[in-house]
């Protein structure tokens, strides 16, 4: 598990709580148990878990919209309750859907609303909306909001957060309902925002989403963090198999090859798919090598060893309920 020092952190959570109470004798629901997570400056950090884990629980209490039960957040080194204010001018924050966003008003008009909610002088605001609406590629788009695709609001949500010029954006599961070319292209957008220093929590259950733009990824589930690491790095909790695939081409005995590998006592399984390419599921790494001097003793080159991905590391950990595996 990766620990983060203090001094690379811009994001502390300690111990974090959070209960909702469903009414007069009813029991009260628990979305965060004790969460403790550090995310250091820059890059992108993941929070991936199914529906209901709390992620959304950890957005809002970060971006100050719910008090925690319990526990401790900082943003930037701003405590969430008790520097509120300061902690609001340091984040951007990004939710899926149509919230906060007008319908009968443009992108420009949405956006100088908000723009005077964060108390921006006016020049200082038409300039950074035109910088914002630009970079999302709204320019040209003369429309009200209730005439926009899904992935134009998206990137409209995105200009909203980008205006404060934030040192932190929350994106709460941004490319939900998404096509997948609208998705692609808003994954680019966020790209361009972390190469131009803004670091960026990613709240998603999507894993496809997480594997292409996260650095590091916290998984959670019912409100408790299971683990954080890069998303390679995340593979290496499931590497008691390790995986060879090798090509069979058209030479040899297909059957003899299997039952010379299953011989082997560090061979758990060998499976052969559609395309001809053999997989041998093996006891741990030391086997590796002993699979591979017998491929390559029979003529067979075409090999190669893959780590589990994160889908499957997802799906050990958390099973497969909320998976999106787009």
């Amino acid at each position: 598990m990766t620990v983060v020092p203090a001094s690379d952190a811009v994001i502390e959570v300690v111990d974090l709580r959070r209960e909702y109470a469903l009414g007069r004798g009813k029991p009260t629901v628990l979305a965060l148990d004790g969460l403790s997570l550090r995310v250091r400056a820059g890059g992108v950090h993941g929070l991936l878990g199914p529906n209901g884990a709390g992620k959304t629980t950890l957005c809002k209490i970060l971006a100050t919209v719910l008090l925690p039960t319990s526990g401790s957040a900082s943003v930037a080194g701003f405590d969430v309750v008790r520097d509120a204010e300061d902690v609001r001018r340091q984040i951007g924050l990004v939710l899926g859907g149509d919230r906060g966003l007008y319908a009968k008003l443009s992108a420009r008009e949405n956006l100088r609303f908000w723009a005077a909610m964060y108390g921006m002088p006016g020049a200082e605001a038409a300039a950074r909306i035109d910088a914002v609406i630009e970079r999302v590629g709204l320019t040209d788009v003369d429309l009200h909001v209730e005439r926009y695709s899904r992935g134009m609001k998206q990137r409209l949500h995105l200009a909203r957060g980008l205006l404060p010029r934030p040192q932190v954006l929350i994106l709460d599961e941004p490319t939900t309902g998404m096509d997948p070319v609208s998705a692609r292209a808003f994954r680019d957008l966020v790209r361009e925002v972390v190469a131009a220093g803004t670091t960026t929590l990613l709240a998603t259950h999507d894993m496809g989403e997480a594997e292409a733009l996260c650095d590091e990824v916290s998984m959670i589930d019912g409100g408790r963090l299971l683990a954080t690491s890069s998303p390679r790095a995340l593979g290496e909790l499931l590497s008691t198999h390790e995986r060879v695939d090798v090509r069979l081409g058209t030479a040899g005995s297909v059957a003899e090859l299997r039952a010379e590998l299953e011989r082997h006592a560090d061979v758990v399984s060998t499976n052969v798919g559609e395309d001809r390419v053999m997989r041998v599921e093996t006891r741990g790494r030391d086997a590796v090598s002993a699979v591979l001097a017998m491929l390559l003793a029979r003529g067979l080159t075409q090999v190669s060893v893959t780590s589990p991905s994160l889908e499957e590391v997802y799906v050990h950990m958390i099973g497969e309920r909320g998976m999106d595996v787009r």
